[in-house]
């Protein structure tokens, strides 16, 4: 595409969001009114699963049994405490049968099994003070939650001579689910007035301070509409949520001070309204279409994963990239024009001012000439800042290598959580029920194959005994066994073993399941998958950023250095959440793993906004090497230009994932923040430490590309610049000799 016919096609799309920027706002304030009809009661309507890979053998097990032996899976416990009277005792044993009876009658409810009606040792605990009441509540994960917040208040509480709390997989899924949505409204009641003060102090002015709220605000609620819609085919988890409130926040905040930033910087260089609108969706709306772009590619990426919990996220921040970046290039600047001037009105700074009474917009936020300074000093000592860098990033990253993948149960959730307390209850007091059992679905089996089998199995290394077999009523061929493995299910030798068993030799069809057989099924499904992940997102970075550069290293250098910037990350969450440092202070239960899904979950996401920093930072460098062909120069006017943008946008984004981490349930901290420390350490370490050095490394390098891609990106390539524009006499791609890194001027006097 020729530079004519860029300008063209961006003329007209001026035309189109400015022309009537009046009908353009009613007209988005309409699509915010429907969508917040389109998305109400989308948190009803989410599921707190997902985490397990459908198609899989334990997968099918688990569906199985629960159709043919609802007994042998039961997701609701009533754990029954005497309060000190004697566990057999004709009161106490009344009420246990008579809690039984009536939650037998429930059409909802089957398999129940009580201590006081079959005497099994598995059902009492060991120091006789209380006994439990285990049944399986009918139907997938959504008709279990509504059930479960049915029956167990019907339950729960003083009953006579007892006290009964509630447990079991179905109300840890419930109260974690309510949790999440408790948790967010306060996230949002914390983060939101906490980021206006921010914004504040950044624009300098009301007014643009409450711009990127607004755009955030239709990202939101638009999100929210289209899950709601998913939801009607689809699984959606409730972990979106969070994921929805803080990249919509976030991403707005991010897209709106770069366009407002720019639009400022005309209108101080005397350019009209409209006029400046029109070059900064030249320039700048261009950088954020190709950062959303960016973004988008990364989060789609986890649609290739089978679990549901992945594929939600997917779901949520592809919507809610596009959204915001839409909101951000068609409703800003319909305001931008509306408001003119008057953008840097309600200047709340003034008082604070030293050296001028008047306003004088985001230039005195954004410490350019520090910026500008950094980076001479960095490309000055370019080997020692990037060998350091990358070295203590890598340190950082090293817990990362002791990782040890899980699955998620009731530590989820807070210490006093009623089905946490029931569950721990369970771990540390019922020896004939311990968790993490593998269970053998046997299909189409006579005895005395089961027989044998039995034998096998327990003759296996690292089985503790095997109970059963036990058979189906009215199906002779269908039985199941319980496999007491030693050691927690996140052990390799529990997982090992899953693989010994399904290695067995029979004469009948075998499944296994269980949390050890689910967490092996579910690394094998993420293995298997995630080379397709990483390479959807490296092609499409890599091309995006080529087309934005023109240059075949810098993309490559992008890749690198952002999946660099995650180390710390990963590092903090093995040190923090796997090995339990700091869980007094932020209160959780480590369980001495991560959960197997959250690493692929934050790499995406963290790995998407950091590339959204990097498309603003390489954008400014290539716009001012294309028009002046100095190198090292450019490196310090994008770093100047940027810097401070930058970094303000990743403390307000911090700021927004800390309100998410502020949750009681770990994941959902895990996930706040980890991405926030990745947001941070991209910001202040490879913006303004890696880039400036490697770029001054590379040299004119830097700028290479073959001719035949040099063709491509003159055809189809997008700069903010508008295309290339070196100085007379300077040779396309190279820089000139320069023996001093010079600082150019701003385009606009500040």
């Amino acid at each position: 595409m020729s530079d004519v016919n860029r300008a063209g096609a961006v003329g007209g799309w001026t035309r189109v969001v400015t022309a009537r920027p009046r009908l353009t706002l009613l007209l988005a304030l309409v699509f915010t009114a429907l969508t917040v009809v389109a998305g109400s009661g989308v948190g009803d309507r989410l599921s707190s699963g997902g985490f397990e890979a459908p198609g899989s053998q334990s997968s099918y097990a688990t569906a199985a049994l629960a159709d043919r032996f609802p007994d042998s899976q039961p997701n609701l416990v009533l754990l029954v405490d005497t309060r000190g009277a004697d566990l057999d005792s004709a009161a106490v044993a009344a009420q246990g049968r008579q809690l039984a009876r009536r939650l037998a009658a429930d059409p909802d409810v089957v398999g129940v099994s009580s201590y006081w009606d079959t005497r099994a040792p598995v059902l009492r605990a060991k120091d006789g003070g209380s006994a439990m009441i285990a049944a399986r509540l009918r139907g997938d994960d959504d008709a279990v939650a509504k059930e479960v917040k049915r029956i167990a208040p019907l339950y729960r509480g003083a009953r006579g001579p007892v006290r009964v709390s509630v447990g079991g997989n179905a109300e840890v899924l419930h109260e974690m689910q309510t949790t999440i949505q408790q948790d967010l409204v306060r996230a949002e009641m914390i983060a939101l007035p906490i980021t206006l003060v921010l914004l504040v102090m950044v624009f300098g002015s009301a007014v643009a301070a409450l711009l990127p709220l607004g755009i955030g605000i239709i990202a939101i609620l638009g999100t929210s509409a289209v899950l709601r819609g998913i939801t009607g085919f689809t699984d959606v988890s409730v972990f979106a949520e969070n994921l929805t409130t803080a990249l919509g926040l976030g991403l707005a905040i991010d897209y709106a001070l770069f366009i407002v930033r720019r639009f400022r910087e005309e209108l101080a260089a005397g350019a009209a309204p409209r006029s400046a609108v029109a070059t900064t969706l030249r320039t700048a709306g261009r950088t954020v279409l190709f950062s959303a772009l960016t973004v988008a590619a990364a989060l789609s990426a986890m649609l290739v994963f089978p679990q549901y919990f992945l594929r939600s996220f997917a779901y949520a921040g592809v919507a809610v990239v596009l959204l915001a970046a839409g909101a951000a290039l068609i409703v800003l600047p319909a305001a931008l024009v509306l408001l003119g001037d008057r953008v840097n009105a309600l200047d709340l700074r003034v008082l604070m001012r030293r050296r001028r009474g008047r306003s004088e917009g985001l230039a005195d936020a954004e410490p350019g000439a520090r910026y500008a300074a950094l980076a001479r000093l960095v490309m000055r000592r370019a080997p020692a800042f990037a060998v350091g860098a990358v070295a203590a990033l890598l340190l950082l990253g090293l817990p990362f290598l002791q990782v040890q993948f899980g699955t998620a149960d009731d530590r989820q959730l807070p210490s006093a959580a009623e089905s946490h307390v029931v569950q721990q209850h369970l771990r540390a007091d019922y020896a004939g029920s311990p968790v993490g059992a593998i269970t053998v679905l046997a299909e189409h089996a006579d005895s005395a194959g089961l027989a044998d089998y039995r034998r096998k199995v327990a003759a296996l290394p690292g089985v503790v005994r095997v109970e059963g077999p036990v058979a189906a009523k009215g199906d002779a061929g269908s039985a199941y066994l319980t496999v007491i493995p030693a050691g927690a299910s996140v052990d390799s030798g529990p997982q090992h073993l899953v693989g010994e068993i399904r290695a067995l030799p029979t004469d009948f069809r075998a499944s296994v399941t269980g949390q050890a057989a689910v967490l092996v099924d579910t690394k094998h499904a993420i293995a298997q998958r995630l080379p397709w992940a990483a390479g959807i997102i490296g092609l499409v970075t890599l091309l995006l950023v080529f087309l934005l550069t023109g240059s075949v290293l810098v993309p490559v250098q992008a890749v690198l250095l952002n999946a660099l910037s995650l180390t710390a990350m990963f590092g903090a969450v093995v040190w923090v959440f796997q090995d339990g440092h700091l869980s007094g202070l932020l209160g959780f239960t480590s369980t001495g793993s991560i959960e197997t899904t959250l690493p692929v979950l934050m790499f995406c996401v963290a790995f998407g906004l950091s590339m959204d920093y990097g498309v603003f930072l390489l954008s400014r460098i290539k716009e001012e090497y294309d028009r002046t062909g100095d190198h090292q120069a450019s490196i310090v006017f994008g770093l100047r230009r940027t810097g401070g943008l930058i970094t303000a946008a990743a403390v307000i984004l911090a700021v927004v994932m800390v309100g998410v981490g502020m949750s009681r349930v770990t994941n959902t901290k895990m996930l706040g923040l980890g991405i926030a420390l990745a947001v941070l350490m991209d910001a202040m370490v490879i913006r303004t430490l890696l880039v400036p050095a490697v770029m001054r490394l590379t040299g004119r390098a830097t700028w290479w590309a073959p001719p035949v891609l040099r063709r491509f990106h003159d055809r189809f390539g997008i700069s903010e610049g508008g295309g290339p524009q070196p100085p007379a006499g300077a040779e396309k791609g190279a820089a000139p000799h320069s023996g001093e890194m010079r600082d150019p001027e701003p385009v606009s006097s500040t």
